[in-house]
């Protein structure tokens, strides 16, 4: 019998997808069914492992309208080109399951691309693996590009701004590229990163030529871990007006929802699960009956590390599927109903551990910091005194 062939059109190229060879699967079952028609498009950071068609049979799995994906080997600076049959089994997949690739995928970069670095050498090699994701996602037909924006380490804080400013202006340029909006996402640590502040991200938008080709992603472990509070409805409300009066909230394309294991401020990137951590659930509460973010793509990095029956650690995907349907919930729900109440203390108690654990990390690394600032200046005060006799 003749094999069947049909054509996809995957970016300006055309493909003849090949017919797979049967392997040995695992069950994608749905552990829950998508909301369709929710005001909110959530979903999670999905695997593509056996290739990029395989995160829509995965998000499916988890019950998600929205997703993001690795294009490429996260960790690795070579990596093989995207397969045109992969590519043409990922947009015949959105197609049957109706999914709506441009308004909710958010691919992430690699951790990498430093496109702030100066040398020429490293920020060729930069811009090389950041061009190649933009020409993916063109021929994937993906609209947005999540990215961290890069460390001034080897240079001043301000070329470092230029700089990749200056690498988004260059993809813009080529039509490989497609109208693919590369989006700046917001950083949690201080010192050489940049994006922890939003005037970080103004400042690089203020040099992007094509500004309707760029964007943000606020991650709300980030802001909340760099000092903007997301916890009651006026912090929450005092935050985004800083971020739309320094920003402005047209740029706002997309969000990363986790909750913090780690107290306001802390500069700690570490993540925890919806509600189990230093944000709490009245913080997602707050986002979520935002109706400016309804429609933006909202994407869950929570943790899923569990332990079976024996012991052993394992990941559990029924944890984002939840944190879904949690999230789907708690539009329109009022915050001071028991109903809230009760889940709200439920997930507190059960992130309780972790939670004063990195708390008295954080605690005792301030301590040492303030001892170790005490002693410099009482270093530099003595040897003023010693110059002045």
């Amino acid at each position: 019998m003749a094999k069947e062939q049909h054509v996809v059109e995957a970016g300006n190229v055309k493909t003849i997808p090949k017919r797979q060879s049967k392997k040995k699967e695992q069950d994608l079952t749905p552990l829950e069914q998508r909301t369709m028609g929710s005001k909110l498009m959530v979903g999670a950071h999905v695997s593509i492992a056996g290739g990029v068609h395989n995160a829509i049979p995965n998000l499916m799995h988890i019950g998600a309208n929205a997703f993001a994906l690795f294009l490429k080997n996260q960790r690795k600076w070579d990596s093989p080109d995207l397969d045109p049959e992969h590519a043409a089994l990922f947009i015949d997949g959105c197609k049957t399951h109706s999914i709506q690739v441009n308004d909710c995928c958010v691919p992430h970069g690699s951790y990498l691309v430093n496109l702030a670095h100066p040398d020429e050498s490293r920020k060729a090699q930069a811009y090389k693996s950041f061009h190649e994701d933009l020409t993916r996602c063109h021929a994937l037909g993906i609209l947005f590009y999540n990215f961290h924006p890069g460390n001034f380490s080897a240079t001043s804080r301000d070329n470092g701004i230029k700089l990749i400013a200056e690498a988004i202006n260059k993809a813009h340029e080529d039509p490989a590229t497609g109208q693919v909006v590369p989006l700046l996402e917001t950083m949690a640590t201080l010192g050489n990163t940049i994006g922890g502040t939003f005037q970080d991200l103004a400042d690089i938008i203020s040099h992007v030529k094509n500004k309707n080709r760029v964007g943000v992603c606020l991650d709300t472990c980030h802001v909340f871990a760099a000092g903007y509070d997301l916890r009651t409805p006026e912090a929450y409300s005092s935050t985004m007006k800083e971020f739309d009066e320094v920003i402005g909230l047209k740029y706002l394309k997309a969000i990363h929802v986790n909750d913090s294991k780690a107290p306001l401020a802390s500069h700690r990137d570490l993540h925890a699960n919806i509600g189990t951590g230093y944000l709490g659930l009245r913080s997602f509460h707050n986002l979520v009956n935002d109706e400016r973010i309804h429609g933006l793509p909202m994407i869950l990095e929570t943790p899923l590390d569990t332990k079976d029956a024996n012991g052993k650690k394992t990941e559990d995907k029924g944890i984002w599927a939840r944190e879904i349907k949690l999230l789907e919930q708690l539009v329109g729900m009022d915050a001071d109903s028991e109903q809230f109440k009760t889940r709200e203390e439920e997930l507190q108690k059960a992130g309780v551990i972790e939670r004063e654990r990195i708390g008295d990390q954080v605690k005792r690394k301030k301590a040492k910091d303030s001892a170790s600032e005490m002693k410099a200046k009482t270093r530099k005060k003595a040897g003023s005194s010693d110059s002045e006799i």
